[in-house]
């Protein structure tokens, strides 16, 4: 008998449809399959994650008729694998000859010329997609579980993941629906800040927990109830010790993913308030008490507690900070927000070379409200793995309004800032009506 030969096909395969089942029955009518599944670090590359994550993918594709061998594809990129395995053919459907994927295909052609490899590509399957699915499902369900596991997966597969401050509904679809196109690929934020500086601030009270927990998560859930995203929560320093089952149960419950809790005790004052005086943090072993008690008594392991360290903040320098970070993740937390109020990441940076050498290491959070100058690449290269912009949303909101309410006090209409704000048309669409 002649030796079948090897065909490599590369999915993704989150949501298997029809098109995969062709692309997949061809190649296997001109040999052997193996698929290189991408991993979710290489989707990430690209796209957001999938809702399964790798080994849940590999089993259903290892258990297809029409599939020998199953092998991680860890780029969006062939050309690892195919050396590798050196296949006769590459079958993949037409689809990918312009938009992101088009230089990934130039490189598999001129990979495959080495060893006279053929690529095969069967017509693209119209009307049907892997990303048209999903937004059909997203549509109809989002449960909490999924949302809380979510932030977890997407921290292990990004390089960075970006998330953006929500102080209503609104602005949590604005998060939601953006997504724009750089260098080919498609950015978007990954998921939404729940702060108590601009819930407060919505509310016309000072950010010192004069909002309390309830009132905050009734807003938490009607955002909830519109969006998909992760959500992570700013609690402040968590309250009382024994009053924490309480609140973790009922984020839980609501699909949040993570929360985050700062080391200070007292009234709160905002950790960006130039003067500090009368502002004292907890010690670290009786903060490290709160985290162990998170920590007991989440329902989820992917329910993420992040503890934040204002040792900076109040003049305590690198060495406490330090100290502190390796009694927390000790303790259990999944991260470490290291804040800061200078105009640079100088000192965000220097605590990340030092606290990257702990067998206590845990990823790494910034807040760059001062700091804004810092891209992320170089929050990326310095170990920082979850980057908050906190009250951007809020900062722009306020600004326009005025503008817009003392233009129509100036001219006694509403035509002339009509040229320079939505269309009510817009805002009608957005508001999705089932």
């Amino acid at each position: 008998m002649k030796k079948r030969k090897t065909v490599y096909v590369g999915l993704s395969a989150d949501i298997m449809h029809e098109g995969h089942i062709n692309i997949l029955k061809i190649a296997n009518s001109y040999g052997d399959v193996i698929v290189g599944l991408l991993t979710d670090q290489a989707i990430a590359s690209y796209k957001n994650i999938p809702y399964l994550d790798y080994k849940k993918r590999k089993v259903v594709i290892e258990n297809m008729k029409y599939v020998k061998k199953v092998i991680p594809q860890k780029t969006l990129d062939y050309v690892e694998n195919l050396k590798l395995i050196r296949p006769d053919y590459v079958v993949h459907g037409d689809d990918w000859k312009s938009g992101v994927q088009k230089k990934t295909r130039e490189r598999v052609v001129s990979t495959l010329k080495k060893w006279s490899g053929k690529l095969i590509e069967p017509k693209y399957t119209k009307n049907i997609s892997s990303t048209s699915i999903k937004n059909k499902i997203t549509e109809i369900i989002s449960t909490p579980e999924n949302r809380v596991s979510r932030l977890k997966r997407l921290i292990s597969s990004k390089n960075i993941v970006r998330i953006l401050e929500s102080h209503n509904s609104l602005t949590g679809l604005i998060i939601e629906n953006l997504k724009i196109i750089k260098n080919n690929k498609k950015i978007e934020f990954d998921g939404m800040w729940s702060s108590s500086l601009t819930d407060s601030a919505t509310k016309g009270k000072p950010d010192n927990s004069s909002v309390d927990f309830s009132s905050r998560i009734t807003s938490l859930n009607e955002m909830l109830d519109v969006t998909s995203k992760p959500l992570v929560f700013d609690a402040d320093n968590g309250g009382q010790l024994e009053h924490l089952p309480f609140l973790i149960r009922s984020l839980e419950r609501a699909g949040t993913s993570a929360i985050i809790m700062e080391d200070k005790i007292g009234l709160k004052k905002n950790s960006l308030f130039k003067n500090q005086t009368g502002a004292k943090q907890d010690k670290p072993e009786i903060f490290a008490k709160k985290i162990k008690k998170i920590c007991k008594t989440r329902q989820s392991k992917d329910f993420m507690v992040i503890a934040r360290i204002e040792s900076f903040i109040l003049g305590k320098g690198l060495k406490d900070a330090l100290k502190r970070a390796e009694i927390y993740s000790k303790a259990g937390a999944d991260g470490i927000l290291i804040h800061s109020k200078e105009k640079t990441p100088k000192e965000i940076f220097s605590f990340a070379k030092e606290f990257k050498k702990s067998r206590n290491y845990v990823p790494l959070v910034s807040v760059p409200s001062t700091y804004s100058k810092v891209y992320e690449r170089d929050l990326i290269k310095n170990g920082f793995k979850l980057v908050i912009y906190a009250n951007q949303l809020l900062r722009a909101a306020y600004p326009a309004m005025e503008n817009a309410a003392k233009s129509i006090l100036n001219k006694s209409r509403a035509f002339e800032i009509d040229k320079k704000i939505i269309p009510i048309k817009e805002i009608i669409n957005l508001i999705k009506n089932d």
